[in-house]
């Protein structure tokens, strides 16, 4: 959950009443020799921690956010305040409220360009500058004026803030806080008392909207922030500010962030502690949202009673279901690689795992694991790894630390970092299988193959699906001219309806016999969007349109599915089509006589 969102706005509607203490921008301090652990930035902290800190609700607390702007332009009010007070030639120029507050929104201006003009950080400044403007003008307004028309600033200078989930998250935070707010509390227990309420509001009240928007809630992050909140805002920040004149004590803050960090993997060890849910339907989570709301606001116990009862669309979603013997391809946009997810009625199979695009980014993190959690797929059964390339290997490892993989098989050699430490089968032809009435085939690549010194396309695995009434799929990874002949001559099981094109539609994949042999009625290419490679090349996609065969690639379709017993395939951006979408020229099917749709993916 984003509490960070919440701490962000909270701060900033009380911007001007209640002083506090800074921050230092800790990311531009690599060169002083800073202990990572202190650096609140991403680039430092790996991905296993980032996963921790989502986990457990506290992602916000290391990261530079509203929250760290906000704290800084508090500590620039106060100080200006107090300075501009003293002159009694610059108050009678300009109150000192007046230009301590627009003091405090430069230095969240320039702090913000300096930290790197994220989207939290604009966000924050275009907010602290409104409410700033309301009270320099005198104005009043309640606070849900005050709230609409924050939003509608923030609106104004960047339309595109509403499509992020922390707009709606932030607003609804705050907008929750205040509906159900109470007397300003006196004394220490009552602020502790009040600072619990908060937290138990915005949890409670915000997770419809994480469901909505992430499909997961974090069931420890209250115990979670109750502890991180106060020790990194009271402890591990000031000591990292201290830090700038004593280098010595950024080591103190680096222990206590490790603190923090067992604690944090005790509570994500518990049993629940993340509950992933798949999308429901439009219908629930309205009443969601609506009972988040019932849940906190300030009514009756009687209508607060209903918010349970209407949650419960949203917390209990039935996910779809395939008839036995059937089965579902699923090939999601990953760029230039191989994902295809394949499923039947009690079983789920992933074939390759995408690419890696950088350190810390591939598709297993950034594609396959939301889109798996969002249609409640917990576990897979098998993830097949076709061969060792980047492109098709290259979410493996997030995949297997974030879902449960039963089952593995690859044609890796054994020292393939991949390997370490787990049980891997061996791909082979022969291999047979039936899940739930489906009939599972490995064609490829055959025992005397791993004895050759053969490069990596020419091991890859090769997987034919049949379902009851002998509709069929072939995945064949990144075979070449010589592996589809070697697959025609061992084998009369090649006819399938559909044909994950073998090597993204390279010139040395495709050949006309091997067309002939499959006699596809419709053909996929997984490639990416103007990829240095040139794939599909326009000859392939010729062969194919001369067979007849219809193709799609992936930059133009999106996410590309296919139920067995359909005669027709779902493409994502024609069914979802949004106004910045290009449209095939030709409907789904594209042909060789297109070559910018074609050659460049569209």
């Amino acid at each position: 959950m984003l509490l960070a969102e919440i701490n962000d706005l909270a701060a900033i509607l009380a911007y001007w009443s209640v002083p506090a203490g800074s921050t230092f921008p800790l990311a531009n301090l690599r060169k002083y020799s800073i202990p990572a652990e202190v650096l609140f930035c991403p680039e430092p902290i790996a991905r296993s921690d980032w996963a921790l800190y989502r986990d457990t609700g506290v992602a916000h607390l290391v990261a530079i956010s509203g929250m760290h702007v906000t704290m800084l332009a508090w500590a620039a009010q106060a100080l200006a305040f107090a300075l501009w007070r003293r002159s009694g030639r610059a108050c009678l120029c300009l109150p000192a409220p007046t230009a301590a507050r627009w003091i405090g929104v430069a230095t969240a201006f320039a702090y913000a360009l300096f930290a790197g003009w994220g989207v939290p950080a604009q966000r924050t400044v275009w907010m602290l500058a409104g409410v700033a403007l309301l009270r320099s003008a005198g104005l009043r307004w309640p606070w849900p004026l005050q709230l609409l028309g924050a939003a509608a600033l923030v609106t104004a200078i960047d339309p595109w803030a509403v499509a992020q989930a922390g707009f709606w998250l932030s607003f609804a935070a705050v907008g929750l806080l205040m509906a159900g707010g109470q007397s300003a509390p006196q004394g220490w227990r009552a602020h502790l008392l009040a600072g619990f309420r908060a937290q138990w509001v915005a949890t409670l009240g915000l997770a419809p909207l994480s469901l909505l928007f992430f499909q997961q809630i974090s069931v420890v992050g209250l115990l979670a922030n109750l502890v991180a909140i106060p020790v990194v805002s009271l402890v591990i920040t000031p000591l990292a500010l201290a830090g700038a004149v004593l280098p010595g004590l950024w080591h103190w803050a680096a222990w206590c962030v490790e603190g923090l960090r067992w604690y944090l993997r005790l509570l994500q060890g518990l049993p629940g502690a993340v509950w992933w849910l798949p999308v429901a339907p439009v219908w629930a989570q309205a009443l969601g949202l609506l009972a988040g709301a019932l849940l906190v606001m300030p009514l009756p116990w009687r209508l607060r009673l209903l918010g349970p009862l209407m949650a419960l669309a949203l917390l209990w979603p039935a996910p779809m279901r395939l008839a036995a013997g059937r089965f579902e391809i699923l090939a999601p946009d990953v760029g230039q690689g191989t994902a295809v997810l394949v499923r039947t009625e009690h079983h789920a199979l992933l074939f390759d795992a995408g690419p890696q695009w950088g350190p810390g980014s591939d598709a297993g993190q950034r594609v396959l694991l939301p889109l798996l959690r969002a249609m409640g797929q917990r576990r897979l059964d098998l993830m097949m790894l076709s061969h060792r390339d980047a492109d098709h290997v290259g979410g493996a490892e997030a995949l297997m630390s974030g879902l449960e993989v039963a089952a593995l098989s690859s044609s890796l050699a054994s020292d393939h970092p991949l390997l370490t430490g787990r049980s891997a089968a061996r791909c082979e032809a022969g291999q047979r299988w039936t899940w739930d009435g489906v009939r599972f085939e490995v064609l490829q690549p055959a025992a005397a193959d791993y004895r050759e010194s053969a490069k990596s396309n020419a091991l890859s695995c090769v997987l034919r699906i049949s379902d009851a009434e002998g509709r069929s799929a072939l995945l064949t990874g990144d075979i070449e001219a010589a592996q589809e002949r070697s697959l025609m001559a061992s084998t009369s099981l090649l006819r399938s309806d559909l044909l994950l094109v073998p090597h993204h539609g390279s010139k040395t994949s495709s050949t006309p016999e091997f067309l002939a042999a499959v006699a596809p009625s419709m053909a996929l290419v997984q490639a990416g969007y103007r990829n240095r490679f040139g794939h599909p090349a326009i000859e392939v996609l010729a062969r194919y349109q001369a067979q007849g065969i219809k193709v799609w690639t992936s930059p133009d379709c999106g996410a590309w599915s296919w139920r067995s017993a359909e005669l027709s395939a779902r493409c994502q951006r024609a069914t979802d089509q949004r106004y910045w979408h290009s449209r095939p020229l030709q409907g789904e099917a594209l042909g060789p006589e297109l070559p910018d749709a074609a050659g460049a993916g569209g």
